[in-house]
């Protein structure tokens, strides 16, 4: 497979610290840049206080301090565990699939988490054992029923479970919850402009509560597709393939599967609905990386999770102090990039 100038000239080493540079200044720039601007050098001394137990210099407010580790930081974490959670899952999907239009969405998670969640705020929902985390934790149950039900369908159609199918089952699937959502929106009264703000993406507001609730989902979602790296190389070259140099093929394939629903459906449960991060960046970091799995999935977590740290620092400030929906910042930028990637892609082929 011919490899990108990018490709020939980087090493692996070198794409690693590039991308964890860019993930740290977007981190950085996501604290700082605010109502009140923060100097990096600030940030640092701030956290290095927190977390190592240094003294705090004498010229740093405790309300600096307040801003920092109580409203800026958790932001910027989750933001980046949703934007790290989608890219990576959208790598895993396409590369299972071989399909470059297939992202975290494909297999109707995504709608199925959108249903528990406006099923919520719809009902005014509150269960005694979850409180406030009534919404993202039952979101988060129908994403994983919606992918037992596309699973059995699947299975019940063919048991072979091919990619086709499967993916077939979550365009029906998906479209189905689409129907719902879109109903529960007619039906709706007071609660609909929370239902839109909903469906259309934020990280605003949610503390290290919402961080923590995602945190063990992510950790474990992205440890099972880095456990099958190899597989989904072998996978690029058809499941017979595969299947040929000892790879088992449905097993792998249903963990594939599980851990990239599981990252979508957490990340959707605690930000809504947020397009394009899942599609564009794995295309973006295969230009440079490569087709390699075991390399694209770790640097699409590394470049997700930037990226989507930027594109909340551009909704929270473009018409400060009012904030834009984060899905509207990404789509507007996605949609472009998508599209020229293809047309690129397509003008090669002709």
């Amino acid at each position: 497979m011919q490899k990108s100038f990018t490709r020939k000239s980087l090493s692996n080493a070198s794409m690693y610290i590039i991308a964890v540079t860019i993930a740290a200044v977007s981190l950085l720039l996501g604290i700082s840049i605010g109502s009140l601007s923060i100097p990096f050098s600030t940030i640092i001394k701030i956290l290095f206080s927190a977390w190592f137990g240094l003294p705090l210099p004498g010229d740093v407010p405790d309300d600096l301090v307040q801003i920092v580790m109580a409203i800026r930081l958790p932001r910027v974490v989750l933001a980046f565990l949703v934007g790290a959670s989608l890219a990576v899952a959208g790598a895993a999907f396409q590369g299972l699939l071989k399909n470059a239009l297939a992202d975290p969405y494909t297999l109707g998670v995504s709608s199925g988490a959108s249903v528990g969640a406006v099923i919520v705020i719809f009902f005014g929902i509150q269960l005694p054992l979850f409180g406030t985390f009534t919404l993202p934790i039952v979101s988060i149950l129908f994403g994983l029923a919606t992918l037992a039900l596309v699973l059995l369908f699947t299975r019940a159609v063919e048991r072979q479970m091919s990619v086709e199918t499967i993916i077939l089952a979550g365009i029906i699937f998906g479209a189905f919850f689409s129907a719902l959502i879109s109903l529960m929106i007619a039906l709706t009264g007071e609660e609909l402009r929370q239902i839109i703000d909903w469906l259309m993406g934020s990280v605003a507001m949610r503390g290290w509560k919402y961080t923590m609730l995602l945190l063990p989902f992510f950790l474990f979602g992205v440890v099972l597709l880095l456990l099958n790296a190899r597989e989904l190389n072998a996978f690029a070259f058809g499941e017979a393939a595969a299947l040929h140099v000892g790879v088992n093929v449905m097993r792998r394939k249903i963990m594939i599967l599980t851990g990239a629903s599981l990252l979508t459906g957490a990340a959707v449960s605690v930000s809504g609905t947020i397009g394009f991060v899942g599609l564009v960046v794995p295309h973006m970091v295969r230009l440079v990386c490569g087709p390699n799995h075991r390399l694209l999935l770790p640097l699409s977590l590394l470049y997700g999770g930037a990226f989507l740290v930027l594109t909340d620092l551009l909704a929270r400030t473009i018409i400060s102090p009012r904030e834009l929906p984060i899905g509207v910042i990404t789509s507007l930028i996605g949609a472009p990039l998508f599209a020229l990637l293809f047309f690129r892609r397509m003008k090669r082929k002709m």
